[in-house]
């Protein structure tokens, strides 16, 4: 099935809305289920996204029966939409009951899925790029990164997942081939679930706006995603999940460090729920993004 293309509107705009940790476990306290699906459908038919992209645990695996028929209820309102949409995985997503493949296999029926397994011979399901095309031509205009950031790390080490070096050597060979193709460095995002260490360098060496409202949930391990973004010159920033009461952007060296808006009812976090709008600009070096909540409908 071909995947649809990215392109910069007329206006030279690109917009991305960006739901994480939804979290939904489908039959467990279900209502907040129904709201987290619902803050999605306004979002979507209220920003109309040139892309949507789902940043991991958009479902709790662990919590539910049918891994299968929660992720397709979780998923059915981007789909209906017909919108471009991406996901990659966080923690919880295949931590019981269904593996990535299988879920990337559900993505695959949907005709406006951007997602791809990536590379079977480096680490990880769903290190890939898109691509998205200028507004007057089909020459590239800018790129977007996609990583598996994976889910726990093996004993004696403990706590979450990196980017393993298999997969950052991925990314500066084709950000190479990128330069090669295009005889330019594009503006490029990142994606990935959990955090690298850098969100907490900036909070301690670089500029923080928003709320820092926990502990940066990172690897224990740095395995150089950020030096090596910094050393290719194309990723202007990057934008994670996994911490739900974080949603701050910090700015290290000149790469914007972005946190979504965790979306989903059914899981811990003081924020209000809602959803990160990044908007890029054709021929530019830079990025507007902004948090948005969900409107509240008034009762008549």
């Amino acid at each position: 099935m071909a995947r649809p293309k990215l392109k910069y509107r007329p206006d030279g705009t690109f917009h991305i809305l960006q739901f994480t940790d939804m979290h939904i476990k489908d039959g467990f306290e279900a209502e907040k289920d129904v709201q987290t699906l619902a803050l999605m459908q306004h979002m979507i038919a209220d920003q109309q996204p040139d892309l949507i992209v789902l940043t991991g645990d958009v479902i709790s695996s662990y919590d539910v029966e049918d891994q299968e028929g929660t992720f397709r209820r979780a998923i059915a309102g981007v789909v209906q939409s017909g919108i471009p949409f991406a996901v990659i995985y966080g923690n919880h997503d295949s931590e019981k009951g269904i593996t990535r493949q299988q879920l990337n296999g559900i993505l695959a029926e949907c005709a406006s899925n951007m997602s791809e397994d990536g590379p079977e011979d480096i680490h990880g399901i769903g290190n890939y790029i898109l691509t998205i095309e200028g507004s007057a031509a089909e020459a590239d205009a800018a790129l977007l990164y996609f990583f598996d950031s994976g889910d726990y790390a093996p004993d004696p080490i403990e706590g979450y997942g990196w980017i393993h070096p298999d997969q950052v050597h991925w990314y500066c060979t084709e950000s190479g081939k990128s330069i090669q193709k295009n005889g330019r460095t594009l503006p490029a995002l990142a994606f990935f679930h959990i955090p690298i260490p850098e969100y907490e360098q900036a909070c301690q060496q670089g500029t923080v706006t928003g709320i820092k409202g926990e502990d940066v949930c990172c690897p224990k391990l740095n395995s150089g995603l950020f030096t090596a973004m910094l050393e290719m010159g194309d990723v202007m920033g990057t934008f994670a999940g996994h911490d739900h009461d974080n949603d701050y952007v910090g700015d290290l060296y000149g790469i914007q460090l972005c946190y979504g808006r965790v979306t989903g009812y059914n899981t811990y976090g003081k924020l209000e729920r809602g959803a990160r709008i990044i908007t890029l600009q054709e021929d530019k070096r830079s990025f507007e993004t902004r948090v948005e909540l969900e409107k509240k409908l008034e009762v008549l």
